[in-house]
Parts: C-alpha cells; structure tokens; sequence
C-alpha cells in the first residue's frame, strides 16, 4: 500500500513499513537469543522464549506478506528462480538494476529465512515436547525421538545461520555498489526515490511491539518475585508417584533419592545389603522391605517417567549394577564440567547433595531449567545440556 502524495525527505522514500522492520530486528535478536542459551540448562526458559517469540514473529510475518505493506507483500517480490540466477549473474559482472523493495536474489533469501524458521521452530517444540515433556507437543513424542529431532533442530539453525551470512554478504555487497546503507534503511524505512511513501502502519507496529514486550513480562514475572526459600521453576516437571514409608525410611539420614534415578536391579541390591548399606546398617523389618519393594518396582528408571529416568537407564550397561546414582554414566556425563571447586565448597560439600543445585530434587523431576549451582561458575562448571 502506497501514500498518494510523493516524498520530500530528500528524494527518498518509505519503502519498509514499521511493521516489517520490528519483524526484521526482533526476529534477528531472538534468533541470537535463543543461539547463546542452547548449550546451557539454566536458560532453558530464555531459549524457549525466544523460540516462542521467533514463531510468532514467523506466522505475523507469513500474515503481513498477504495484507501488509506495498513492499512487505509476497506478489511483490516472488520472482522465479531463473530471476534470481540471472539476477546474481549479472551482479558478479558489474553494476546490476536497483531495486526499490526486494531484489530477485533477495526474495529467495527471504522466502529460505522463512522455510527454514520454520523448520526451527516446529523441531524446537517437538524436541520441548520429546524430552521435557512440555509445550504444545507435550507426550506426543517418546523421549527416543528427541534425539533425531535436536539433529534436525540443530541443522536447521545451522543452515538458517548459513543463510544470513549470505544475505549480510549480499547486503554489504549491495550497499557498496549502489552507494546506499541498505541496513540503515532497514532501521529508518527510507531509501532513494523515485516513488512515493508506503504507509507506515504505526499502529500494527506499536502491537506488534506490545505483543512481544508483555509476552516477556508474563514469562519472566516469576524470576522477579522468587525469593531464597521460595525459589521460582519456570517449568514444572510430572508430578511422580510418592510413598510416605520411602520418604520416612530413605529420607531420614539424607535426600530421598526418587527410584526413578536407579534401575529396579540396582534398588533391589541396595535392599537385599541393607544389612551394610555404605557401612551402615538399616536394620529394615521384613514389612518395610516388602513395602519399599512395593514402591521401586513401578517406579524405577525403567519405567522412563521423567527424562532424567529415561536417559540414565539407557546409559547403563545391562551386566552392570551400579549401587550409587553418581556412579551411573548419565550423571557422569551430565556434570563432567562440574570443578572440583564447586564440590567442595558450600552448600555443596558432597556429589550426593542434589538439592544444592536442584530446585526440584525433593520431587525428583529434575527438570533442566531447575538447576541453580551455587556461587559464581568458574573453571568450566557451567552445566551442560546432553
């Protein structure tokens, strides 16, 4: 949509709305966001944000190409391939035609930024969905599909990467040849006439901005009200089966370790050396033990209840029965850049002390985003996600 009178800024004009340049920067920075925070647990929730967000982002663009802007809309730069080839052809000989909207080479660099934003976005829910058990895809996927889908998660955002350091390329290229900062006009909306100014779409914009800004608030509204004996968990893991003789007999010495974290073999030795458990002796009537029995057996790690169970019962050989969860190459792996330091100082002090870390350690869910290691994170402790 185009204004009626002609502009005089200069001889430039409004070519990109307000509307598709908050899409352009806000998908840019979420993309960021959620690239810095994919490797560490702790920022899970942000990751997943900006995903949400960049989704949005996504369908509102996908909208706006059909009822947006003169320039914005799809029917005014989807040019065919052979377009776009001759396009670049022409470009590496010399100087090429100037375009006002999108070039051919550009249109197709916009349209594989949107394919492959999508792609993102659907395997990063269906990865939430797999093995956090969360989002709109939550359960629909075991957790052995969350391994094919962080393949495709990743290499789509590998291949979305690829992309943008073309179209910067093509973006400085092309502001060096016509002589016009083609990124600034992305931030003003203005670029050399001959035309007329298409309509600005302030309002849309405002929304647009709005929408985003009180999404953030909404999510992130529980970091600012958490307190020290009341700390915040931005996603709250299945509530797991429970027994009030485990709690009493396992909890009254240290954690009660949930039988999710074991295999049924590994309870099941623990409970028939109950006589030397590490040096102790339980002392446990026959009652107790068939009780406690009662409790391991449906709920150990084979029953794959959580992630956490899922994925430490594959990483036991089966000829192997370890007696001890930090024994178990899972949780090795898991905190393998965990320093002896953070160990050995408070509230730590002991590898068996999961709640020092683990907000959620009495419910035994263990979700990713509930852990807080204690203190400043220095020689390579920050906690990993695979």
């Amino acid at each position: 949509m185009l204004t009626r009178s002609k502009s005089a800024d200069g001889g430039k004009v409004v070519v990109w709305d307000l509307p598709t340049r908050l899409f352009h920067w806000l998908l840019a920075g979420m993309f960021a966001v959620a690239w810095f925070t994919h490797e560490d647990d702790r920022y899970l929730d942000v990751h997943v944000f900006a995903g949400y967000v960049f989704f949005g982002l996504l369908l509102f663009r996908m909208l706006w190409g059909f009822v947006g802007g003169y320039y914005a809309r799809f029917r005014e730069f989807g040019y065919r391939w052979t377009n776009a080839r001759d396009y670049l052809r022409a470009t590496l000989r010399g100087p090429s035609r100037r375009y006002l909207g999108h070039n051919p080479a550009g249109s197709w660099v916009v349209f594989l930024m949107l394919g492959l934003g999508l792609a993102i976005s659907f395997t990063g829910m269906f990865v939430l969905g797999a093995e956090e058990r969360h989002g709109p895809f939550a359960g629909a996927f075991s957790f052995a599909h969350a391994t094919l889908f962080h393949l495709l998660h990743e290499a789509s955002a590998v291949g979305l990467l690829v992309v943008v350091a073309f179209h910067l390329t093509g973006v400085a290229y092309e502001s060096w040849r016509h002589r016009e900062n083609l990124a600034g006009a992305m931030v003003t909306g203005r670029k050399r006439g001959p035309g007329v100014d298409a309509v600005i779409f302030r309002g849309v914009g405002a929304l647009l901005l709005a929408g985003v800004a009180v999404s953030a608030i909404v999510q992130f509204a529980g970091h600012v009200r958490a307190t020290p004996e009341k700390p915040y968990l931005p996603f709250t893991g299945p509530t797991l089966p429970d027994s009030a003789l485990w709690r009493a007999e396992c909890g009254s010495c240290h954690l009660a370790f949930h039988p999710t974290l074991l295999p049924l073999r590994s309870w099941e030795a623990l409970l028939a050396g109950q006589r030397d458990h590490f040096g102790d002796d339980l002392a446990l009537d026959a009652a107790t033990l068939a009780g406690l029995r009662d409790f391991y057996t449906p709920n150990a790690a084979e029953s794959a209840l959580t992630e956490a169970a899922w994925k430490t019962d594959r990483s036991i050989p089966p000829g192997e029965t370890p007696l001890r969860i930090t024994e178990t190459e899972y949780w090795k792996r898991k905190h393998r850049d965990i320093s002896q330091r953070t160990w050995e100082r408070d509230p730590v002090r002991t590898k068996a002390n999961c709640a020092a870390c683990h907000l959620d350690a009495e419910q035994g869910t263990f979700e990713d985003a509930a852990m807080r290691p204690p203190g400043p994170q220095t020689d390579q402790s920050r906690p990993k996600t695979r």
